[in-house]
C-alpha cells in the first residue's frame, strides 16, 4: 500500500473515531495493522475478553512470528487457564489446555506437563510457583503492565503504537478545501451554495434556471483555474473548515505526557511464575516516544479521559453554518437540586459605597466575605468593609518605579497619565489582590489582615491595555494569569513576577481568561474580541481549542463553584447578548438562557453562586436564571440608579451583591442570610485590626479547589469592555469625561541628561546579511511573512527570494533573528517566482507585492501582469491585468482577500474582484501614478498616495472620496518630481503615517489633519523608505546615506540614529543605501533592509540594550502640532 493510501486509512480512522464507530474503528485497526490501540487492547484485557484480545492481535502478531509474541499469547492463554481454574471450572480450563496451550508443548514439554498438573489441585496457589497469585483483578493488572513491556519491545510493533498527529477533524477539512476548489471553477459561482451531496462534483446552477452540466470526476489536480478563479485567500470562501470540537475533559483533550523510558521487557522463557520487572533485561529494550502509548484520533499528543467529542456534521460546515445556539429545554436534567426560590436569591439593598469614579470591576475577598474590592475607571483601587459601610483603603493609580517601565508606556503616561482599572480579583486564599490597568501595567498587593495593604509587585504585563487577570495554581505554585490588547496571555510567579509562559495564537485583543483544572490537569480558557475561544496548557504546545462564541461575541466564561458546570456571557458589537452553559462533552452550547436584551451597551456582565444560580447586568437591571431553567426567573431594579450594563459580583456563599450605580457607587444586596451576616458586624463598631489577617489562610491544594468553593478565576464577567477594543459599543459618557490627569513628577525626568544614540559600530548593534546564492539585484520591496518566521524580497529582475528560519537548539520559536542564518528557500522542484515583464525593462519598471494574511499567497507585479504565486511551491497560480496600465501597488482589503485595490500608473485605483475576475470600479483623484494604499479596518477607509505627493482618502462602502491634501513640503527642500509617497496606518487604525523623500508626517484620518511633522537634517540625504514598528511605538527611517533613524512615533522625535558603518562592510567604491525597510511582525526593535546592491540586512539592538535608545524627555507642546520648529534636527512641525 502507498503511503498515502496508508495516510487516507488514518484519516479515516479519525473520522471513524470523531462519528463513535467505536467497533468499525478496531476493525480497521486490526485489518489494516496500521495502528495498535494500547488503550483498546488494556481495556479488552482488564475486562477479560480473551476472545477478542486474541482476534485484534491476530491483526499484528502471530504466535510463532518471535519470541516476544510467543509470550504474549502464552500470558494470556496462561491467565485464561488459571481463571477457569480458580473458577472450578475444570471444563473450561481443560479446553482451554488442549485448544490453547498446548501449542507450546512443542517448544517447552515440561512446562504443558506442569501446566495440566495444576488440573489435579484443589487450589492452583498450591504450586509454588502460583503461591502469590492474587484475586482475578489484581492478576490482570500484573500481566496487563508485562504485556505492555512484550508489546513495546516487540519489533512487529515497531511504529504502530503511536497515532500521526493530525488536526481535529481532517478528513473533513480536505473535503471542505475541495468544496472551495469545486466553487471555484464554477462559472456562476453563488455566494452561499448550497450542498447537498459528496457523491458528485459540486456545481452552481445557472443563473437562468437551466440545467447545470453534468458534473464530472477529474483527477487530482486535473484542472486549471481560469484568470480569478483561484481559491479564495485565508478565510474568507464560502467553505470554512469548522471549528476544533470543544474536547469532552480538558484533562483528556489537553495532557501530554513527557516521553519516558519504560522498563525493560523480559522476552526469557515463559513460564508459571507471574510476570514480575525483575525478569532478565533485553540487551536492546525499545523505548517508545510516550510513557503512555494508548492514543486518542482527536491529537497525536492527547489522552482523553472521558468521552471524545463529537464534531458537527460536513452539512453545517460546507453550509458555513454556526453553532446551534437556539434554546433547547433539557426536561431530563438533573445536577441533585430543586429549582430554587426566588426569595434565595440577594434582591434587597441593604447599603450604597460612593466610589467617587465610574466602578469598572468589584470582588468580595474569599474569606473575609465583607470586605468588597472595588476598581474604577481613573485608576483608583478601593477596599470595603461592607458592613459597617467603612472604606479600609483607598490606592490611587501611580507607577511604583518609572524607570523600570519601557518607552512605550512612559511616552503614554507622559501624554496622558489617567489608566482605568479593567480588572481587580483576590487570590483564592485572599493573601494578595491584583488590579489590571488600560495601560501596561499589572500591581499586586499583599493583604495582612484590617487595613494592612502593602504593595507587593508592579511588571508590565502587556504592550497596551491589560484586559483581565486571575490567579491560578499550576504545579502547586500561585500564578497571576494575564491577557491583553496585545494578543497574547502571560503566566507570571505570584512571588517573583518572573514571566513562566506567553501563550499566542489569538488574532485580536485577548479579552478574558478563565484558569481552571480537571483532574489535576491545569488550563486556561481565554477569549477575544472577534469572538475566539481558545484553551491553553501549561506548556508551549499552542492552543489546544480555536472555537467561537456564540455570535461572535465579547466573552467572559465561568464555571460553577464546585467546577462540574461551564457557561459563558457575551455581547457582540449589534449588542446582541448570549449567556449560555456549556456542554463540555460534545463541544457545544448546551443551553441559552431567556431574557438577555437585544440591543445591549457594552458587554453584559454575568456572575455565578453556589451551584444554583446565574446572574447578568442587563437594561438596567440584574436579572437572574436557576442554572436548570432556561427562562427569567427574577430581576431587579435594585431601587433604580442602575446603569444599562451594571458590573456585579456575589460574595462566596451568595448571600451579598454588589451592583454598580450610575452615580459613581456601588449598591450591596443581601438576602435573609445575608442581612443577618451584616446585622452582626453592625452590633459592634468596626475596628479594622479585627478583621482576620488572611495570611493565616493555607492556600488550597489543587485537588480541592471545587469542595472548598474557591474560585480560580471562574467569575471573570464583572469589568466592561476594554476601551481599545470596544469602542463605539460602550456609550456610556462618563467613562473618562472631565478626569484630571495626574501629572507625572517632571522634576526627576527633567534632571536626567539625555543623548541622542548614536550606533557607529558593527559591536555596537547585531546585523545579519541573509545569505543569497542567487544574482543579486537591486531589492525593490520587502516584508516579514505575517508570521515572523519569513522574510520575502523582489528585486529588480522581477525575481522574489525567501528566506526562512528553522526552529533548533539555538533558535527554538523559529522566529526572524540576527543569531541563527535562515535558509534561501525553494522549493524541490527549484523554480523561482519571477513576475511577467511582458516588454518591458524590470529594472525600469516599479515593482509591486503584497502578501495574504495567512502567507500563503503573494500577489505581485514587475511592470507587466499581475501574478498570484503559491507561496509553498512557488508556482504561478494565475496571472492578469496585463499593462498599460501597469500596477505599481498593490493591498488586499482587509476583511475580503477576495478584493484587492490595485494602484496604476496612470493614477487610477482600481478596486478589483479576483473571484469573479472583475473591476468593479475606478477611482480617481490623483494626477500622478499611485505609490501607496493602506485600509483602516476600523473607519472603513482606503487612504491612497502618489508620486503627486497627495494623500486621498475613499471609503470602503462606496468608494466615494472623502477628503484629499497634499503634503507639506518643507521650505527650502525641493522634492524630486517623481518621489514616492508611501502611507501606513497605525495599530490604532486612525492615525496614518506618511513617508515622503523630504519628511515624515502623522495625519489624522478619515479628515488628513497633520498632527505632526519631522524633516530629517540634509547630511542624511533623502528618506528612502520608512516603516512603524510592529506595536507601533517606534518609526524606522532609511536614508540614503545608509543611516537608518529611530524615531518614537508619539512625539516624532530621533532617539537613535544608527550609521552604515554599524551593518556595512567598508567599501568606497561601492554606493550602498537601503530602499526598503521591513518591521519584525513580532519584534518591535527588529527591522530588516534592502539595499541597492540586492543585499538583505536583518538589524536589531544588542541583547544587554534590548532597545534602540532611550525616548527624549517630553517638551511643552510635544503633543500634536501643526506649527513650524526652528533649529536643526530633530525639526518638528
Amino acid at each position: 500500500m502507498s503511503s498515502l493510501s496508508r495516510e487516507l486509512v488514518f484519516l479515516i480512522l479519525q473520522f471513524l473515531d470523531e462519528e463513535k464507530f467505536k467497533d468499525t474503528v478496531h476493525k480497521l485497526e486490526q485489518e489494516s495493522g496500521f495502528f495498535f490501540n494500547l488503550r483498546y487492547f488494556e481495556e479488552m484485557v482488564t475486562n477479560g475478553e480473551w476472545d477478542e484480545v486474541e482476534k485484534y492481535l491476530s491483526g499484528f502478531t502471530k504466535v510463532d512470528d518471535n519470541r516476544y509474541s510467543m509470550k504474549i499469547f502464552f500470558e494470556i492463554r496462561k491467565q485464561k487457564y488459571l481463571e477457569a481454574l480458580d473458577k472450578r471450572d475444570r471444563a473450561k480450563a481443560v479446553e482451554i489446555l488442549v485448544k490453547d496451550l498446548k501449542v507450546f508443548s512443542t517448544f517447552n514439554e515440561e512446562l504443558f506437563k506442569e501446566i495440566t498438573h495444576l488440573l489435579t489441585l484443589d487450589n492452583f496457589r498450591e504450586n509454588e510457583q502460583l503461591s502469590k497469585y492474587g484475586d482475578t483483578k489484581s492478576a490482570r493488572g500484573i500481566m496487563l503492565a508485562e504485556l505492555k513491556k512484550l508489546i513495546e519491545a516487540n519489533p512487529l510493533f515497531r511504529d504502530k503504537l503511536q497515532f500521526p498527529t493530525l488536526k481535529n477533524s481532517r478528513l473533513r477539512t480536505l473535503i471542505n478545501q475541495s468544496l472551495n476548489w469545486q466553487h471555484q471553477l464554477c462559472k456562476n459561482p453563488r455566494p452561499n451554495p448550497d450542498i447537498k451531496t459528496l457523491f458528485v462534483d459540486h456545481s452552481c446552477g445557472q443563473p437562468n434556471g437551466a440545467r447545470a452540466p453534468s458534473p464530472v470526476t477529474n483527477p487530482l489536480m486535473g484542472a486549471v483555474p481560469k484568470a480569478g478563479g483561484f481559491p479564495p485567500l485565508g478565510a474568507h470562501g464560502p467553505f470554512q473548515p469548522t471549528p476544533a470540537a470543544l474536547p469532552t475533559s480538558l484533562a483528556g483533550w489537553m495532557a501530554n505526557p513527557t516521553p519516558v523510558p519504560h522498563p525493560a521487557a523480559s522476552a526469557g522463557p515463559i513460564g508459571l511464575t507471574a510476570p514480575n520487572n525483575a525478569a532478565a533485561l533485553l540487551k536492546r529494550p525499545r523505548t517508545p516516544p510516550t510513557n503512555n502509548p494508548a492514543m486518542d484520533y482527536q491529537s497525536a499528543d492527547s489522552e482523553h479521559v472521558l468521552k471524545r467529542s463529537r464534531p458537527f456534521g460536513i452539512a453545517e460546515e460546507v453550509n458555513n453554518l454556526p453553532v446551534n445556539i437556539l434554546p433547547v429545554p433539557y426536561a431530563g436534567q438533573n445536577h441533585g437540586q430543586s429549582s430554587f426560590s426566588p426569595e434565595d436569591l440577594p434582591k434587597t439593598v441593604v447599603m450604597t459605597l460612593s466610589q467617587g469614579s465610574a466602578v469598572k470591576s468589584m470582588d468580595f475577598h474569599p474569606v473575609q466575605q465583607i470586605l468588597l474590592l472595588v476598581g474604577t475607571n481613573i485608576g483608583d483601587v478601593l477596599v470595603w468593609e461592607v458592613g459597617s459601610g467603612e472604606k479600609i483603603a483607598h490606592k490611587t493609580f501611580k507607577v511604583w518605579d518609572l524607570s523600570a517601565c519601557s518607552m512605550a508606556l512612559q511616552a503614554s503616561l507622559a501624554n496622558d497619565y489617567t489608566v482605568s482599572v479593567n480588572r481587580v480579583t483576590w487570590s483564592p486564599d485572599g493573601t494578595y489582590f491584583g488590579v489590571a490597568y488600560s495601560k501596561h501595567i499589572v500591581h499586586l498587593y499583599s493583604y495582612h489582615g484590617g487595613d494592612d495593604l502593602r504593595n507587593h509587585l508592579e511588571f508590565e504585563a502587556h504592550a497596551g491595555s491589560v484586559n483581565d487577570l486571575a490567579f491560578s495554581y499550576p504545579n502547586k505554585q500561585l500564578c497571576v494569569v494575564t491577557c491583553g490588547d496585545d494578543r497574547v496571555i502571560k503566566v507570571w510567579d505570584a512571588a517573583t513576577g518572573a514571566k513562566q509562559y506567553a501563550f499566542e495564537g489569538h488574532e485580536a485583543p485577548v479579552y478574558s481568561i478563565c484558569p481552571h483544572h480537571k483532574e489535576n490537569i491545569q488550563f486556561i480558557f481565554s477569549t477575544a474580541t472577534d469572538g475566539k475561544i481558545k484553551a491553553w496548557l501549561y506548556d508551549n504546545m499552542g492552543s489546544r481549542v480555536d472555537y467561537n462564541a456564540p455570535g461572535q461575541s465579547s466573552t467572559t466564561m465561568a464555571y460553577s463553584a464546585d467546577g462540574t458546570r461551564l457557561f459563558s456571557c457575551g455581547t457582540n458589537k449589534e449588542g446582541e447578548s448570549y449567556l449560555v452553559e456549556w456542554n463540555e462533552s460534545e463541544g457545544a452550547v448546551k443551553r441559552t438562557y431567556f431574557g438577555l436584551g437585544k440591543r445591549s451597551v457594552g458587554v453584559v456582565q454575568f456572575d455565578t453562586t453556589k451551584n444554583r444560580f446565574l446572574a447578568a447586568g442587563d437594561e438596567f437591571t440584574v436579572k437572574f436564571w436557576d442554572m436548570d431553567n432556561l427562562n427569567l426567573l427574577a430581576s431587579t431594579s435594585a431601587d433604580g440608579g442602575l446603569p444599562s450594563s451594571p458590573s456585579i459580583r456575589f460574595n462566596k456563599e451568595g448571600t451579598l451583591l454588589a451592583v454598580s450605580t450610575d452615580d459613581n457607587g456601588v449598591k450591596i444586596l443581601a438576602n435573609s442570610d445575608g442581612i443577618r451576616l451584616l446585622r452582626t458586624v453592625e452590633n459592634r463598631s468596626f475596628d479594622a485590626s479585627r478583621v482576620a489577617p488572611a495570611a493565616i489562610v493555607k492556600p488550597p491544594n489543587i485537588g480541592t479547589f471545587g469542595s472548598n468553593n474557591v474560585p480560580i478565576g471562574t467569575s471573570i464577567g464583572d469589568r466592561a469592555a476594554p476601551v481599545a477594543a470596544m469602542v463605539g459599543i460602550n456609550s456610556d459618557g462618563r467613562s473618562l469625561v472631565d478626569v484630571k490627569p495626574r501629572i507625572a513628577d517632571e522634576s526627576v525626568e527633567k534632571s536626567r541628561i539625555w543623548k541622542l544614540t548614536e550606533i557607529n559600530e558593527p559591536s555596537q548593534c547585531r546585523s545579519l546579511r541573509l545569505p543569497d546564492s542567487l544574482t543579486a539585484m537591486r531589492v525593490t520591496r520587502l516584508i516579514y511573512t505575517n508570521s515572523g518566521l519569513a522574510i520575502l524580497a523582489l528585486a529588480s529582475n522581477a525575481v522574489h527570494k525567501l528566506w526562512k528560519w528553522q526552529r533548533n537548539d539555538r533558535n527554538l520559536t523559529g522566529k526572524a533573528t540576527t543569531s541563527v542564518q535562515p535558509q534561501l528557500w525553494q522549493p524541490p522542484s527549484g523554480i523561482l517566482m519571477t513576475n511577467d515583464i511582458s516588454d518591458t525593462n524590470p529594472e525600469e519598471a516599479v515593482a509591486c507585492f503584497a502578501l495574504s494574511k495567512n502567507d500563503s499567497y503573494v500577489m505581485s507585479a514587475s511592470g507587466g501582469k499581475i501574478s498570484l504565486f503559491n507561496m509553498m511551491t512557488f508556482k504561478t497560480m494565475t496571472t492578469f491585468m496585463p499593462p498599460p496600465p501597469a500596477a505599481t501597488f498593490l493591498a488586499f482589503h482587509p476583511q475580503d482577500n477576495n478584493i484587492i485595490a490595485i494602484g496604476m500608473d496612470d493614477s487610477t485605483i482600481q478596486i478589483y474582484n479576483v473571484r469573479v475576475d472583475e473591476v468593479k470600479t475606478k477611482l480617481k483623484g490623483h494626477q500622478k501614478r499611485i505609490t501607496g494604499l493602506a485600509f483602516s479596518h476600523t473607519l472603513n477607509v482606503l487612504v491612497s498616495s502618489g508620486a503627486d505627493s497627495q494623500l486621498c482618502v475613499w471609503s470602503t462602502d462606496g468608494w466615494e472620496k472623502q477628503a484629499s491634501k497634499f503634503l507639506q513640503i518643507p521650505t527650502g527642500r525641493a522634492a524630486s518630481p517623481h518621489a514616492d509617497t508611501r502611507v501606513q496606518f497605525h495599530l490604532d487604525q486612525i492615525h496614518l503615517l506618511a513617508v515622503h523623500e523630504t519628511q515624515i508626517a502623522i495625519y489624522d484620518a478619515p479628515k488628513l489633519e497633520c498632527l505632526k511633522q519631522w524633516v530629517p537634517r540634509e547630511a542624511s540625504g533623502p528618506i528612502t523608505h520608512a516603516t512603524y514598528s510592529c506595536d507601533s511605538q517606534s518609526i524606522f527611517v532609511s536614508f540614503e546615506d545608509g543611516s537608518v533613524g529611530v524615531l518614537t512615533a508619539l512625539t516624532l522625535r530621533l532617539r537613535c540614529r544608527i550609521s552604515a558603518a554599524a551593518y556595512l562592510p567598508p567599501n568606497p567604491s561601492l554606493r550602498v543605501y537601503p530602499i526598503v525597510i521591513a518591521a519584525n511582525p513580532c519584534d518591535p526593535n527588529q527591522f530588516a533592509l534592502g539595499l541597492t546592491d540586492g543585499g538583505v540586512h536583518v538589524v536589531e539592538p544588542l541583547e544587554s540594550e534590548g532597545k534602540w535608545g532611550t525616548s527624549p524627555p517630553a517638551e511643552n507642546g510635544a503633543g500634536p502640532s501643526t506649527t513650524s520648529a526652528t533649529g536643526s534636527e530633530p525639526a518638528q512641525r
